[in-house]
């Protein structure tokens, strides 16, 4: 026989009994319990398994509350979704205000994290985060963050050839929800569901090979040491200091260059971008474009071919060096922009005028003129600073953190 408010009014649990149902109608009840307190629970089935809902405590849940309340979730089963489950999820979206975005735990957890670590290290672990995580993660709940999110901020890092920092970004956002769990904001942490080798590509060998950075200061010095051609050689420092492509530098023409303004304009036609680019140039960078004057001037190529002087040497030339000083299918000409990245990346230099240097960002119509030379007294600062570090590496001295502009 159905519940009336008086019957649930004068609900008592029987002596003895932890508790005590009342039963109305559809699988709703009334649980009260040996301490008076009287809760309404929904008894359903989901995908076979015998569930209960709670939909309230009495009175502040009226009889006619719970029995509209069992109704909607008589709805939502029928729709093939599990009422209780549906409960605690909008009941979770609920409890993530505002202030618990990714965002805002991802700089909680920054905050709580950088003790103990270094002022550049700290600035660029939270500079990744604000121009790689944020402007897909930052405004969202974190408690409804899924793997499958994560995985598309990590893959679009990862597509414009950053696999390392993918795979940063990656662990630093499964810190980031590791310290929500820890702080009671969540439950659990997505990324613990898949491992950044499950989805991101390994980092590319064979063509695109590299050393690690550590082994950069024996490289110099073989460089250094190195007993064929002194154009080449001259060839291979240019590449360290500048790290620009091996096309970009063996089309290198004189008429590129502005030594009193330490500039090297490289024209649309011959970047990869198809826009002008900028590299600013080092003392250093200036002293070995004054040797190869010496050696190569009469021609208007800096690399002339040995045989045609009228076209530049070979694209296999520095790879057939490196391999002559023991290097090969472990570097590339095309390695030593990857161990530019990588080491001031980790020296603190803001990722924008990294890419910036490296010619990687996207570019249109509109914006292709002005972009080549943002940042450009920055990006010096961070050449000559990179060309001081390498000498440093060289002659085997102390290493000096590097200033980021």
């Amino acid at each position: 026989m159905p519940l009336t408010d008086t019957a649930c009014k004068n609900a008592k649990c029987a002596e003895g009994r932890a508790y005590q149902r009342f039963a109305d109608s559809g699988g709703l009840y009334l649980e009260v319990t040996a301490a008076g307190s009287k809760l309404w629970r929904w008894k359903y089935r989901f995908n076979a398994k015998e569930k209960r809902l709670a939909i309230g405590i009495y009175p502040e849940v009226t009889l006619a509350q719970a029995r509209r309340a069992r109704d909607d979730a008589r709805l939502v089963l029928k729709d093939g979704a599990d009422p209780a489950q549906t409960k605690a999820d909008a009941k979770l979206s609920a409890r993530v205000s505002v202030g618990n975005t990714f965002e805002a735990v991802a700089r909680a957890w920054h905050e709580h994290w950088k003790t103990g670590k270094s002022e550049r290290h700290a600035g660029y672990v939270l500079a990744r985060l604000q121009a790689d995580v944020f402007p897909d993660l930052g405004k969202k709940p974190i408690a409804l963050i899924t793997a499958p999110q994560l995985l598309a901020v990590a893959k679009k890092i990862e597509a414009r050839g950053a696999v390392d920092i993918a795979k940063r970004a990656w662990q630093t956002c499964s810190q980031i929800l590791r310290y929500a769990i820890a702080h009671g904001i969540i439950e659990r942490n997505p990324a613990s569901d898949v491992k950044p080798s499950d989805a991101l590509k390994p980092r590319t060998k064979g063509h695109f090979a590299r050393i690690e950075p550590k082994e950069l200061p024996e490289l110099l010095r073989k460089i250094e040491a190195y007993q064929g051609s002194a154009v080449t050689r001259l060839a291979m420092k240019l590449m360290v200091l500048t790290f620009v492509r091996t096309g970009e530098l063996i089309g290198a023409r004189w008429d590129e260059f502005d030594l009193e303004a330490a500039e090297w304009r490289i024209p649309a036609e011959r970047m990869k971008m198809k826009t002008p680019h900028i590299v600013p140039l080092s003392t250093q960078a200036v002293e070995i474009l004054g040797a190869i004057h010496e050696l190569r001037g009469l021609s208007g190529l800096l690399f002339p071919g040995e045989r045609d002087h009228e076209k530049p040497m070979s694209n296999g030339t520095i790879l057939g060096a490196l391999k002559r000083m023991g290097y090969a299918g472990r570097m590339t000409g095309h390695g030593f922009r990857g161990i530019a990245s990588t080491i001031l990346h980790e020296q603190g230099h803001r990722h924008d005028i990294i890419e910036l240097q490296l010619a990687h960002q996207e570019r249109d119509e509109v914006s292709a003129a002005y972009n080549f030379a943002t940042y450009l007294p920055q990006r010096r600062k961070m050449m000559q600073e990179w060309a001081d570090h390498l000498d440093h590496l060289r002659r085997g001295a102390k290493v000096v953190a590097l200033k980021a502009a």
